[in-house]
């Protein structure tokens, strides 16, 4: 029984790299073109948010999603939530209807297929050079004045403890919110973790509920304001992942 669900486990693991891989190449010139040009990103982020959907629904996940905040069109937000599975893009994708920028580290763009289009459309980071960490600020800023949202993840990268409900916060997102004034958006994951983690054996198909907080303004904030307002977002999505933990 063991062995034979192991054999389960890898098909599962391969079928959604398939899933992950299929829809790109099946659009990949379209995907091409749109990605050629910050003018044409609305039109790829709006294919993106159905390719994500496909590996979702594909791989068994239901997305069940709850908001306390209207996401404004046309309003810029630095978005955040706790990361734990290779999903949280996908599920982001899903959630959040309006275009936005991932800024992410710069080893995704070596997985294959994926990271072409990664590369050329996300703003990626080498947490360990100084000047890329200033370049992602440059970008970030020249994408926000054009009225288009970012999305970080500020655990900086998935925690190698599998039972820590949730790291600690970098800096990035919050300094950038706080020099563009525009609001940090909240978002809670509840389980990824359990059905697609980066533990090989952890995964399984069913539901994947998101919660959208209500915003938080930084309007009048100052970079001295950074520590508090990152402890503040970080103490909305722990609450809410340690209340569910306890139901």
């Amino acid at each position: 029984m063991f062995i034979l669900r192991g054999i389960l486990i890898i098909l599962y693991r391969i079928w959604f790299y398939l899933l992950v891989a299929i829809p790109i190449i099946v659009l990949f010139p379209i995907l091409l073109i749109l990605s050629s040009t910050e003018k044409w990103y609305p039109q790829f982020f709006t294919l993106a948010r159905v390719w994500a959907r496909i590996v979702l629904y594909g791989m068994g996940f239901i997305p069940k999603v709850k908001s306390n905040e209207e996401v404004l069109p046309g309003k810029s937000y630095m978005v955040v939530a706790n990361h734990t599975s290779m999903t949280d893009i996908m599920l982001m994708l899903h959630c959040v209807d309006h275009p936005f920028v991932f800024v992410g580290k710069k080893e995704l763009a070596k997985i294959p297929i994926f990271g072409f289009f990664y590369k050329r459309t996300c703003i990626l980071v080498d947490r360990n050079s100084q000047r890329s960490r200033k370049e992602v600020f440059d970008r970030a800023h020249a994408r926000l004045q054009g009225g288009t949202s970012i999305c970080i993840f500020p655990e900086g990268g998935v925690p190698d403890d599998l039972e820590l409900v949730l790291d600690e916060f970098k800096d990035g997102a919050f300094r950038l919110a706080i020099d563009h004034q525009i609001p940090i958006l909240p978002l809670t994951f509840y389980d990824n973790k359990k059905r697609f983690s980066y533990q090989f054996f952890t995964c399984s198909p069913g539901k994947m509920r998101a919660l959208i907080h209500k915003e938080i303004p930084t309007v009048g904030l100052t970079q001295n304001d950074k520590r508090s307002l990152k402890e503040k977002t970080r103490a909305i999505i722990l609450n809410s992942l340690q209340k569910d933990l306890e139901r």
